[in-house]
């Protein structure tokens, strides 16, 4: 077991690097702001109009920086943490370009206002960088790895190979199997602060849980299916005896409506603006084998209704020729060079901005399956339907915290957490964190070689 004395030293720590980062991004736009920007007023802001304008930057750099996990040093890699500040600054800085030009209220100085964004945006991100290498290079010379002790039905369950992952934050130090006998199980839990409790059959994971919280222990657990669906449920003073409530669609019908407005304006927007890179992509794809330039393919929506989905092929002509369904695996040698680029980069899936705008799905929901995979997961999970109870989406909660070999089990899992807690928030938090997704490879390994699809 670790120090709990030195342990318990990470909180502060990771406050104060938090506390420096937050200094400097302030500063640098307090110097930006006294230096070049407040001068460009007709009349400049004394001390509270100052202190006014540098507050609602700040704002905008916590309210990002909280979206993003900005501010996660010692959870995330030090990857993630820098592409989640990079893009938590960079969202914070345009709000703030939109405000300080409202504010100036001058077209002609426009481009002054962005030069002086952009250099305080690199210094920024120069900062990040370094202080982010050095910060994270600290603190696990500091701190050892959490240590847990894996309690698990199945040994060769693949949970261990994830934490292996996150060896720099988290270690299995431990293993016991959930059937052992009562006495073993409680001398190790005893051992340890932090549990993780497998995919166990419920009986046990009950009797598991309830040693744990009489002994105070921090407990991960994988929930079931029926774990999600009654997290999502809302507590009723109907009777005199405790009773949960729940439906299978949080949204409202306002919120459909809404939702749906924002599908047609953000679709209508991104052909608009993304037309350009479709044109420029089309033509590569064209000039590389003379194949077509798109890729309809035939998808599940919301009710089990089958659409088209329109993607730019990334793929050789035929590369289903055997008539058998699969998803791409690592290395496929199916995708073409321009096809790799793309998918590494979600350029191909622009396109579904029509889906979108003609009404098969929207920004945000569970990724469309294939009928002849749905069905085949359906056949091993009949949950796997539940998913079609909201229409489906270009982007979604297993696109933000899954991968695309993710099995199929954990996408279901995810989704339903999205089912059960379905609002306009929600949907723009996953809109935002897509961004950050766009920048992490690890989102879009395939499988492993020799398998269809993303069993465990």
């Amino acid at each position: 077991m670790s120090n709990p004395t030195k342990k318990s030293l990470k909180y502060p720590f990771r406050g104060i690097c938090n506390i420096i980062t937050s200094l400097f991004v302030m500063f640098s736009f307090a110097y930006i702001w006294y230096k070049s920007l407040n001068p460009l007023l007709y009349t400049s802001f004394l001390l509270k109009g100052n202190f006014l304008v540098i507050g609602i930057y700040m704002f905008f750099v916590l309210l990002f920086m909280s979206v993003f996990g900005g501010f996660k040093l010692g959870i995330y890699s030090r990857t993630n943490i820098i592409i989640s500040q990079s893009i938590a600054l960079l969202c914070a800085s345009f709000m703030q370009i939109l405000f300080v030009i409202m504010l100036i209220g001058r077209v002609i100085l426009i481009p002054a206002i962005l030069l002086n964004f952009f250099k305080m945006y690199v210094v920024q991100i120069v900062f990040v960088f370094f202080f982010t290498i050095v910060a994270m290079t600290i603190y696990h010379k500091l701190f050892n790895p959490y240590e847990l002790l894996h309690i698990y039905a199945d040994e060769n369950d693949n949970i261990s190979k994830r934490f292996l992952n996150q060896h720099l934050n988290y270690v299995i130090k431990d293993k016991v199997s959930c059937f052992d006998t009562m006495e073993n199980i409680i001398r190790h839990i005893d051992n340890f602060d932090l549990v993780m409790i497998d995919d166990i059959p419920t009986d046990r994971r009950e009797i598991v849980q309830n040693i744990c919280y009489s002994k105070e222990k921090k407990v991960y657990f994988v929930p079931s299916i029926t774990d999600i669906i009654n997290k999502n449920s809302k507590y009723s003073h109907l009777l005199d005896t405790p009773l949960y409530f729940y439906k299978n669609n949080a949204m409202s019908v306002f919120e459909k409506i809404v939702k749906r407005i924002g599908d047609i304006f953000i679709s209508a927007v991104g052909i608009i603006i993304t037309s350009p890179i479709m044109i420029a992509v089309a033509a590569a794809i064209f000039s590389y084998d003379k194949g077509p330039v798109f890729y309809k393919q035939t998808r599940y929506t919301q009710g089990g209704k089958i659409f088209k989905i329109i993607k730019f092929r990334s793929m050789i002509p035929n590369a289903e020729n055997d008539g058998k369904a699969r998803l791409a695996s690592e290395n496929d040698d199916r995708i073409t060079p321009v096809g790799r680029f793309i998918r590494a980069c979600r350029i191909d899936e622009l396109p579904q901005f029509f889906n979108i705008l003609k009404g098969d799905m929207s920004i945000v929901g569970p990724r469309p399956e294939r009928p002849e995979i749905a069905d085949e997961y359906c056949k091993q999970l009949p949950e796997f339907r539940y998913r079609l109870y909201v229409k489906a989406g270009l982007t979604g909660y297993a696109q933000v915290y899954g991968k695309y070999n993710t099995t199929f089990v954990d996408k279901l899992k995810l989704d339903m957490i999205y089912v059960g807690n379905a609002s306009i928030l929600l949907d723009i938090q996953l809109i935002l964190l897509t961004l950050k997704v766009i920048f992490q490879k690890e989102s879009t390994e395939g499988l492993e070689e020799g398998k269809t699809i993303a069993t465990k």
